[in-house]
């Protein structure tokens, strides 16, 4: 899932669907698909709206589609009350098909915010990085890590309200790191333990916060390359520095730089212990 709403409908398969009924439902637009559910703008009899977000029908006898998306939505129950995570509202299943309804904003990604170098990000980038840690604080202090942390799921309103998205890949927080059967995730923001198929912790949504953070302050990734094999071993690699983010944004403070290079730190042990810390650092480095 990458996004709730936007002025910008660029899906073709987008339209109008009002013959569409998905039980108590009306489908109205389709406003993104994924690779495992189609997100619909929907209303009930009452007329109220909703982001519908509905397993691909072909996917109705895949045991591992169908357990992702239930543990999503149920943790999703469990962590959305709060300013920064989208609201859910129920989740269910229809005809065989399973579904979560969540609250419709109208909003873009933030990877199409970065994309088309959107003014907005001049204006808020630094705010968004503390809604970002917010989020990520408030999820980990529930008991899960979200373990898909990119700009693809975070989404944002023209007046700047964040909230984070897709807890497909999502896991409880584990006691000490652990190995995963599977390791969830996009590369490029995963975790060099992650990446090595290692034990892990919350720890690796920290890495993926800073790169997401970095990329969000400079416009461009921590870690960059001719082809993706080069941008992991750099990114794996203890020896390769990162360029400071003040190269970039001369006008950007030395506490935040600082705080984002220490969430990028390769060695889980001298990263961030818990997002808490970071924004206590985030809020000192107003000060800066």
């Amino acid at each position: 899932m990458s996004f709730l709403g936007s002025g910008n409908k660029s899906n073709p398969r987008s339209g109008n669907a009002d013959s569409n009924q998905f039980g108590p439902f009306r489908l109205h637009e389709l406003i993104n698909s994924g690779g495992m559910a189609d997100i619909w703008l929907a209303t009930n009899d009452n007329g109220d709206a909703f982001a519908l977000r509905k397993l691909h029908e072909n996917l109705k006898l895949n045991f591992t589609a169908k357990r992702r998306f239930i543990r999503g939505a149920r943790i999703l129950s469990q962590i959305h009350s709060h300013d920064n995570v989208i609201a859910y509202y129920g989740h269910g299943k229809i005809g065989g098909v399973y579904y979560m309804l969540m609250e419709y904003i109208e909003s873009s990604n933030l990877r199409e915010l970065l994309n088309r170098a959107d003014p907005l990000l001049d204006k808020l980038d630094q705010r968004i990085i503390r809604d970002m840690a917010l989020a990520l604080e408030h999820m980990h202090d529930s008991g899960f890590m979200h373990l898909d942390f990119k700009p693809e799921n975070i989404i944002i309103t023209r007046n700047g309200k964040l909230r984070l998205v897709d807890f497909d890949m999502a896991r409880p927080k584990p006691d000490k790191p652990k190995k995963l059967w599977k390791y969830p995730g996009t590369p490029s923001y995963m975790a060099p333990e992650m990446l090595r198929h290692r034990a892990i912790d919350h720890r690796a949504d920290i890495f993926a916060f800073g790169v997401t953070a970095y990329e969000v302050l400079t416009r461009r990734r921590p870690f960059i390359g001719e082809s993706q094999t080069e941008v992991l071993r750099k990114q794996l690699d203890h020896s390769h520095d990162l360029t400071p983010l003040r190269q970039f944004r001369p006008d950007l403070g030395v506490k935040v730089e600082n705080v984002i290079l220490k969430c990028l730190e390769r060695n889980p042990d001298k990263r961030y212990p818990h997002m808490s810390v970071v924004m206590k650092d985030l809020h000192f480095a107003d000060y800066d």
